[in-house]
């Protein structure tokens, strides 16, 4: 692994790409120190704290987990990319009931360069409706904070945390053309790895003898390995073409796949299951009745069950929305396709469902596995580490995409890559 970190700083291209990475994400992490004009920073800083204290700790800590830390500090980056992923995946749901969006995908680049378009207009309207909300709702339930009239912060706060959203989809964007790996991805990578060091140290605080970080670090490893096992997990249907003959020229006669990814879904249907589920745990806490923070409070078993519940659903649900079975065995009998043993049309499109459920089925369970990862934890060690398994999965994702795109630059100039056995995909 070192020599081959070693061989890319030899090939020009890839060097520049990692340190013009490096350096957008010094800047990255510079501006989550600057603050929102108007604001308290010590009183910010001892009103999260009072709220993390509580069982909406877990919800307070989920969004800071996303930011970087930058909500925390009241930074100028504390919307960080959230607008722009709520926009794309609001986008992509509904390209799959709005035929002109649908069409639009299919257009080659110049559609999606209209689709992305599309995307950042969206992004623009949610991040201001998502900053007027924040500010407003601070502002008014900690006045203490402000150090300018109400108004007077909510206009700049608004402003601040909308500017500081479009500045990091700029920096996002310069990675993806300039550096290496997907600029979103790695920004929000950046910023779960940065939570790290406070995973520690909470765990170092917490007092843990030496069974409990034996059993700590043991399903820090397990996890690991396991998020990049089943990330990498694909199930592969075979598809043999006919060879047909079209003018002088004889196309067709050759073998290919399907590749159905065991979790093809990443980690949407976590973040949409835990959104509804903070629903009743933020009425809970308003209303200030102990037996509706008891029943809703985000350690009780009704809400752990709601939220494996959720989370299967919407697996299932984001996996009937971006894989149309019809569509794909359509397209195999468009080009007088088959797969072997099925008949086309009908039974292959019912065949394509039934591998897709139970791939969907198997992805779901890790899926929730890798969701109440942080509640086994808290419950052995007694240790506040909130998502945990979802960060884990995130940063595993983004650096195994990372892994891929330096190893296939190594490859192309005749060195050896990072493992010797090839399991990347760069290697194929």
């Amino acid at each position: 692994m070192w020599k081959a970190l070693k061989n890319a700083f030899k090939i020009p291209e890839l060097r520049d790409r990692i340190v013009f990475t490096l350096l957008m994400l010094i800047v990255f992490r510079l501006g989550i120190y600057i603050p929102v004009p108007g604001v308290n920073l010590k009183a910010w800083g001892a009103a999260f704290s009072q709220m993390g204290t509580g069982s909406a700790g877990g919800l307070l800590s989920f969004y800071d987990v996303f930011t970087g830390g930058a909500f925390r500090s009241f930074s100028i980056f504390a919307l960080s990319v959230t607008p722009y992923i709520n926009a794309s995946i609001i986008l992509q749901l509904l390209s799959s009931v709005i035929p002109s969006l649908k069409e639009m995908l299919k257009e080659g680049e110049e559609g999606r360069k209209k689709f992305q378009r599309i995307t950042r207009n969206l992004t623009v309207l949610l991040g201001a409706i998502q900053a007027f909300v924040i500010s407003f709702g601070l502002a008014r339930g900690f006045e203490n904070i402000l150090v300018i009239p109400l108004w007077t912060f909510v206009f700049l706060a608004t402003v601040s945390l909308l500017a500081g959203t479009m500045f990091l989809l700029w920096i996002g964007d310069r990675i993806t053309e300039k550096g290496i790996g997907n600029g979103i991805s790695v920004l929000i990578f950046a910023g779960i790895v940065a939570r790290y060091p406070t995973y520690f140290r909470t765990a170092v605080l917490g007092g843990l003898n030496i069974f409990e970080w034996i059993f700590l670090l043991g399903v820090m490893f397990l996890m690991v390995i396991g998020i990049i096992y089943v990330q990498q997990a694909e199930r592969r249907i075979m598809v043999q073409y006919a060879s047909r003959m079209v003018g002088r020229r004889i196309y067709g006669g050759t073998s290919t796949h399907i590749p159905i990814k065991v979790n093809h879904s990443g980690v949407i249907p976590i973040i949409f299951g835990w959104a509804i589920v903070s629903i009743p745990v933020g009425i809970a806490q308003l209303t200030n009745s102990e037996t509706a923070k008891s029943l809703f409070s985000m350690t009780s078993p009704l809400v752990i069950t709601i939220y494996a519940v959720l989370i299967f659903f919407f697996t299932y649900f984001y996996s009937v929305v971006v894989f149309d079975p019809k569509d794909i065995s359509q397209n195999i009998k468009s080009y007088g396709g088959y797969i072997p043993g099925i008949r086309p049309g009908k039974p292959t499109e019912q065949y394509i469902t039934r591998v897709l459920n139970r791939i969907t089925f198997v992805g779901a369970l890790f899926l929730v596995a890798i969701a109440l990862v942080p509640y086994l934890v808290q419950g052995v060690t007694g240790v506040n580490i909130w998502l945990g398994g979802t960060s884990a999965l995130i940063a595993v994702g983004v650096a195994l995409d990372i892994a891929q795109q330096m190893e296939a630059h190594l490859i192309m100039r005749n060195y050896e890559g990072f493992v010797k056995k090839g399991k990347l995909p760069g290697r194929r």
